[in-house]
């Protein structure tokens, strides 16, 4: 309901005659489309945001994916803290709720670091960016600045606006423009309590937590197939990477590999990679990023926890074990219904979006639908060229993408009661 009420504000914000750079309000599906993509930091536009929004309006694309990114509710709660130096019970239980139950022990603490890591590192990009803007780009002072607060605001929070028509493929040879923005995003998309435990133990990695090695090993593994897979696959690819230097080849391999994962900058055309290409970052954005973090897809955690279950079934062994802990029956139960309902709500969005189009292929409706519900923002070109009911289908993906598919199914549930016996078992044949 928070961030319901959020993207309703958000909305009706966008459709005020100054946040159109034109005379007269936005309608309302864009400016719908365009607060849900903000709020839940995805990106994804139907209209070109430098030339379409006004000065007001790409504030209020900062505001909300600021507002998105940080949590609805974990904003709320540091906003009553600040007011009245405590927090209750409840303002407890609803930000380890919207955190994954990640953000434990003292929540006052923990929300005032969370603030600091957020706009130190915003902080810190919107500097080099600016800088960079200012003496090599000859930007105006106060535009250099604007531009560079906008854009780290939109890395950090995994969000992907740019005031770019082309986002960042101006910039894809510009390690000064790229690296901050691709480390922005892969602070964010890490998750504030792998950060936190990494700060106290990174000269330890044995006492890390089973979260923190699965998150952290995950996004090295995943980074480093992506990494490759753009290489090898676009390397010669004249629409992306073939015309540029070698240097250029990998600091856009990286850039892109990064964005891929929930960032929503894109530094080539993605409208024209290759086929192979295509399938790699439809896993990626799928996956996404790190659970209680700005990031979107099923979380690392969830896939490399799927990958231990299927390998301890294939072993016969009667638990799941990871770095000398068992798995917890529920933790591997929720693991596999959050997959499920991934695919399922990106194979329903895929149909929906085919039959409500007329001329689109499957390939870009899978991309544009699995982009929308791992809330990345990342596509081919087609989002703005799609019949308003086929936009309200991605609305919906990126607020269940955000939101979370078991925070969503369980508000909708008919029973949520606890039932106080158990039927006998049964062992119907699998496979």
């Amino acid at each position: 309901m928070a961030f319901l009420g959020a993207i309703a504000v958000g909305t009706a914000l966008m459709m005020l005659p100054a946040a159109r750079a034109e005379p007269g309000h936005a309608p309302f599906v864009v400016a719908l489309f365009t607060a849900t993509s903000a709020v839940c930091v995805t990106g994804l536009s139907v209209v070109d945001t430098p030339t379409y929004w006004s000065g007001f309006g790409e504030v209020l694309l900062t505001v909300l994916s600021q507002i998105g990114g940080f949590g609805i509710m974990t904003l709320a709660t540091l906003l009553g803290l600040l007011v009245s130096r405590r927090l209750g019970l409840r303002s407890r239980l609803l930000v380890q709720a919207e955190s994954a139950g990640l953000l434990s022990g003292n929540i006052g603490g923990v929300l005032v670091r969370v603030a600091i890591v957020m706009f130190a590192s915003e902080a810190v990009i919107s500097v080099v960016l600016a800088l960079r803007f200012w003496l090599a780009y000859d930007y105006p002072f106060g535009r250099a600045v604007w531009e560079a607060v906008f854009h780290a605001v939109q890395a950090f929070n995994n969000a992907g606006f740019a005031l770019y028509p082309d986002s960042l493929v101006r910039f894809v040879g510009d390690w000064w423009i790229c690296v901050p923005l691709s480390l922005g995003v892969l602070t964010g998309s890490v998750g504030f309590p792998v950060l936190f435990e990494l700060a106290r133990e990174w000269r330890t990695p044995g006492f890390w937590s089973t979260h923190t090695r699965l998150t952290v090993w995950g996004t090295v593994l995943l980074s480093g197939v992506g990494f490759l897979a753009f290489l090898v696959f676009e390397w010669s690819n004249p629409g992306t990477l073939g015309p540029l230097s070698t240097p250029s080849k990998v600091l856009a391999a990286f850039t892109q590999d990064v964005m891929t994962r929930s960032g929503g900058f894109n530094s080539i055309d993605l409208g024209r990679m290759n086929t192979e290409t295509v399938a790699v970052t439809n896993g990626m954005m799928f996956i996404g990023g790190g659970s209680a973090s700005t990031a979107g897809g099923i979380k690392i955690t969830t896939f490399l926890l799927l990958a231990y279950v299927i390998w301890a079934e294939i072993r016969g062994e009667p638990d799941v074990v990871i770095s000398k802990r068992r798995i917890a029956d529920e933790t591997q139960r929720q693991a596999v219904t959050v997959a499920l309902l991934g695919v399922a709500l990106v194979s329903a969005g895929t149909l929906a979006l085919i039959a409500l189009t007329e001329d689109v292929p499957f390939d870009r409706a899978l991309f544009e639908v699995t982009s929308a519900f791992a809330t990345v923002g990342l596509s081919t070109g087609i989002t703005a060229t799609l019949p308003p009911s086929a936009q309200v289908v991605l609305v919906i993906l990126m607020f269940v993408g955000r939101v979370g598919t078991i925070a969503v199914g369980t508000a909708i549930a008919l029973n949520t009661r606890r039932r106080n016996y158990r039927y006998p078992e049964e062992r119907p044949l699998v496979g």
